[in-house]
């Protein structure tokens, strides 16, 4: 029976918006292991990445190599309710300019 005091779990967010993919941006140069960004649609994810630009690394976030101190880069992880068409499961990177990137977020529709 649920009452105050229950704490309830939802299987889909209690807001009722649908699950949708989150963008992080990584910097290994200032050791960011990869900071959450923005959530967006899928169909803004292929906008902001392009076609054939990602590159898809598995079910695990990628680690940003702790020596390298190669360039920036971005991450798209899908779940696998939000795996659809030619998006799977899990986490793509993509080499990114941050502050354009960051431009482009900024005119996506709200």
């Amino acid at each position: 029976m649920w009452n105050r005091r229950t704490i309830k779990v939802f299987g889909q967010p209690a807001d009722d918006i649908p699950v949708m993919p989150n963008l992080y941006f990584c910097q290994p140069h200032a050791q960011n292991q990869g900071m959450l960004r923005a959530v967006i649609s899928p169909a803004d994810a292929k906008r902001l990445i392009g076609s054939g630009a990602a590159k898809y690394v598995g079910e695990t976030f990628p680690a940003v190599a702790t020596g390298d101190k190669s360039k920036d880069f971005a991450v798209i992880g899908f779940t696998r309710a939000e795996a659809q068409g030619e998006w799977r499961a899990g986490y793509y990177c993509f080499e990114a300019d941050l502050t354009e990137l960051n431009a482009q977020l900024l005119t996506l529709t709200r």
